[in-house]
């Protein structure tokens, strides 16, 4: 995989107006919108749930209190992974480059392929969401109508019947958001953060949730989940692969996560032999969740 003069020939010719195919522009970052960052010193990190108390009981006139018990919750672990990419390029190139493309154009698309690289492991954290076997510390799929408790009984994250973003389905989601309980079913207060969707879904998240009035309807009612601010913001991330998919975000804590093991190191090397100039790019991190309330969604219709 050697680059050599023959695979970049007119680099060795002057004249050459410009060269194309790596001054795109690109996104600017979108997981740090949708996972929490976290740093880390180990080789893997353990979240560990706990169950919490039920309800208090009637006590009884010269009765003894009722006593209950907590239970250690489910795991989750965030193995964290080395990702690495480089190139190999001659001497002779390196020397006679006109445009130094070879050499710093080069850097700067390693530095790109190692920024879309992680951003495409952490949306798939969310293109899997609906997919067997990419499983949480719960045994269960990110986004799932069984998700189990510890104590007993399972709740749900996804809508009951799988729709595209419409105003009915977004206020059907806070509706059943407002309904969650934790492990051992004492309610909890969980508000929406974001709505999280793919590019294919801007125009007709804008009109439900930026319009004055009801969409799509001749009625003179209020847009309520824009006069409420029940979603205050939109997040749209270009890694999504599902046009019909859309997930809202949630207050819960230590849900979505990012662990960063080691940033983005960038080195170079000469082979003694050869001469060969090396240069590698490398980083180590986990993406994942640990509490799956962090995250409501819609497969789409």
């Amino acid at each position: 995989m050697t680059i050599t003069s023959s695979s970049f020939a007119k680099a060795l010719w002057p004249g050459v107006n410009t060269w194309y195919g790596k001054a795109y522009n690109e996104f600017a970052s979108e997981y740090d919108k949708i996972f929490t960052k976290h740093t880390s010193r180990k080789a893997f990190e353990e979240d560990v749930g706990l169950s919490s108390f039920g309800l208090a009981a009637v006590k009884a006139e010269g009765a003894p209190i009722q006593y209950d018990t907590e239970h250690q919750g489910f795991t989750t672990r965030y193995s964290h992974v080395v990702y690495a990419l480089g190139f190999v390029i001659t001497r002779e190139i390196y020397e006679d480059d006109q445009y130094d493309v070879v050499g710093e154009k080069k850097a700067k698309a390693l530095a790109m392929s190692m920024r879309q690289t992680k951003e495409t492991v952490g949306a798939n954290i969310i293109n899997r969401a609906f997919t067997a076997g990419y499983t949480g510390g719960d045994g269960s799929i990110l986004c799932v109508n069984n998700h189990p408790n510890v104590a007993g009984g399972t709740w749900s994250n996804v809508i009951a019947t799988n729709a595209d973003i419409s105003e009915a389905a977004l206020e059907q989601a806070y509706i059943d958001m407002s309904a969650w309980t934790n492990d051992r079913g004492l309610k909890i207060a969980v508000k929406p953060k974001a709505l999280l969707i793919a590019p294919a879904n801007i125009f007709e998240a804008a009109r439900i949730l930026e319009s004055d009035g009801r969409v799509a309807t001749s009625d003179n009612d209020p847009n309520v989940l824009k006069n409420k601010g029940i979603i205050p913001q939109t997040i749209v991330n270009h890694y999504l692969t599902d046009n019909d998919a859309w997930f809202i975000l949630t207050d819960v804590q230590d849900g979505l996560k990012y662990w960063e093991r080691r940033g983005d190191s960038f080195d170079m090397d000469n082979d003694f032999e050869t001469e060969n100039a090396k240069f590698k790019a490398s980083a180590r991190y986990s993406f994942g969740w640990t509490d799956p309330r962090c995250i409501y969604g819609s497969p789409g219709a």
